[in-house]
């Protein structure tokens, strides 16, 4: 009963939620817009609940164990506990703590882990674009149309690069583009079904 519970809970609002997305009907839009939304309000704190009591768990553990990087879990137990005491304390107007650590702390991490990304995408870039075959050759050529087309160097040697540069994002990006989105649409609608359909349960805990 612990399996088939869940189990029927998601066949039933997975089926609910398709004759919501295909019928449109006084009943199913009811269903979303009263039922579905005042339930999310009254989980959503309990679903919240548990994401923090499995994240301080995992930290608690890796702390014990001695685990590789263990001082990083200190920290993020440290990070949750300060900031759950500026929120409830103070409150989240401008000028509390709450809203300090998120301008002085979040806001600089974040910012500097962008910054980062660009030399990964710089390293990968150098990775991808060495012409040893004939469609890394292509995609080295593409990418220094583009990059030109997009500054005012490239307008300046000829009007030919950004009219080759709209036409490479507008015609073959964009059909690449659209074709991966097909891919994830149709894995997604795999998946969905065979979610509702009970095929697929490791969401339960794994096993059949």
């Amino acid at each position: 009963m612990k399996r088939q519970i869940p189990l029927l809970i998601v066949i039933t609002l997975g089926l609910l939620f398709m004759a919501h997305a295909f019928i449109p009907h006084k009943i199913s839009q009811d269903f979303y817009n009263q039922w579905y939304r005042e339930w999310v309000k009254a989980v959503s704190p309990f679903a919240a609940l548990l994401g923090i009591y499995s994240l301080i768990n995992v930290h608690v553990r890796k702390i014990k164990r001695k685990a590789h990087n263990w001082q990083y879990s200190i920290a993020t137990l440290l990070g949750i506990i300060v900031t759950a005491v500026a929120g409830f304390g103070w409150g989240s107007e401008s000028g509390s703590p709450s809203s300090w650590i998120y301008e002085n702390i979040m806001m600089p991490l974040c910012a500097t882990i962008f910054a980062l990304l660009a030399f990964y995408i710089a390293s990968a870039a150098y990775k991808a674009f060495r012409a040893r075959s004939i469609e890394a050759t292509v995609l080295l050529a593409a990418a220094i149309i583009v990059m030109l087309g997009r500054v005012a160097l490239g307008a300046a040697i000829t009007h030919w690069i950004p009219d080759a540069t709209k036409w490479i994002l507008t015609v073959p990006n964009l059909a690449a583009k659209r074709g991966i989105a097909l891919g994830v649409g149709l894995g997604m609608t795999a998946t969905s079904l065979k979610i509702i359909l009970g095929i697929e349960r490791t969401y339960l805990g794994g096993g059949d």
